[in-house]
């Protein structure tokens, strides 16, 4: 349990320039003030993190829009008042005083109200935004426990709160306010129609001229081994194509009986909880030993789209070359 000390002792690190990591629904966040340039950097350092890859601001309401925006548009109104705090991150164009570090050196900020109790607790002590993107190495698998945390980071994170597994597993989605017509820009766990209900809108595309923002590049939230997405009819078969190779399998099924993979993993059944459990799972695999992770394709269904671009960004492109194949 994370108690008040933990607490004060957190927002105390923030004002001081440090490194904390904090749990939120989604996943774990790397939190600096976001109002501070050298400990923006830190964040950047910490990760491997590309200078023009833009962070999300973390605020405790509302209220707090506004010290980070040039204006707030009714659309914006409307989201917070239906999904914050909660899993949604709101663009909107930067107010003049926005660090080019927040923004990737756009005219545009994203911003966001955590429901995690603990990260709510952390912003109301800081009195502040907090810059948080999640708290691992660029482009690898994103937290969803404190101990993943410990284990990527380490020393470089300055305190971790442990407010247990997150609950959502997933970052959230990202919906683009800047220009007239929204869009979303990066899915997550509410959906492009709950958004499009709350605006009583149709939304846009997602297009070169909207802004970049965190996890949109091609190669994302991807383990170390390589990892192959298949078709629930091909898997079985796939698998006993790569002879001779220890490969991890995660699949919505369980093991045929006559299977040769050296490790297979039953995923759940509902997206809701598959996503929950989704970076966890992908870790297990990674550490396994094992020298290629193969997972189930999931159904190409609307309730399955965030947890489809996750995979579809941590798969590697074809062709899959595993680590024990040697070339020359």
């Amino acid at each position: 349990m994370v108690s008040e000390q933990d607490i004060e002792k957190a927002a105390l690190v923030l004002r001081q320039g440090g490194l904390v990591a904090f749990p939120t629904e989604t996943v774990y966040g790397l939190g600096a003030d976001a109002s501070n340039p050298s400990a923006l950097k830190k964040i950047f350092a910490a990760k491997g993190r590309p200078a023009d890859h833009p962070l999300i601001v973390h605020i405790a309401d509302m209220s707090e829009v506004k010290n980070w925006v040039a204006e707030v548009p009714r659309a914006a109104w409307l989201l917070a008042e239906k999904f914050w705090p909660g899993p949604l991150t709101m663009v909107l164009k930067r107010g003049p005083h926005v660090n080019d570090l927040i923004s990737g050196g756009q005219n545009s900020v994203g911003l966001r109200v955590p429901a995690h109790p603990v990260a709510l607790q952390l912003l109301r002590a800081f009195g502040g935004g907090i810059a948080a993107p999640s708290a691992n190495k660029f482009g690898r698998l994103s937290p969803t426990a404190a101990e993943h945390v410990r284990q990527e980071l380490g020393s470089a994170v300055d305190l971790v709160l442990d407010g247990g597994d997150c609950g959502v597993g997933i970052e959230s989605t990202i919906v683009d306010l800047t220009r007239e017509t929204p869009a979303i820009l990066r899915p997550g766990h509410i959906s492009a129609q709950q958004v499009g209900d709350a605006l009583l809108a149709q939304l846009g595309e997602n297009g070169l001229d909207r802004p970049r923002v965190s996890g949109s590049l091609a190669s994302h939230y991807a383990p170390r081994l390589p990892l192959k997405l298949v078709h629930p009819d091909q898997t079985e078969n796939y698998v006993r194509q790569q002879a001779g190779i220890a490969v991890a399998v995660l699949a919505r099924r369980g093991r045929p009986r006559d299977s040769k993979t050296a490790l297979w993993q039953v995923a759940p059944e509902l997206p809701e909880d598959y996503a929950r459990q989704l970076y966890a799972a992908l870790r297990r695999l990674d550490e396994s030993g094992c020298r290629m992770i193969v997972v189930e394709e999931p159904p190409q269904l609307p309730e399955w789209v965030a947890v489809r671009d996750r995979l579809g960004r941590a798969s590697t492109p074809e062709p899959v070359q595993s680590p024990a194949t040697k070339v020359g």
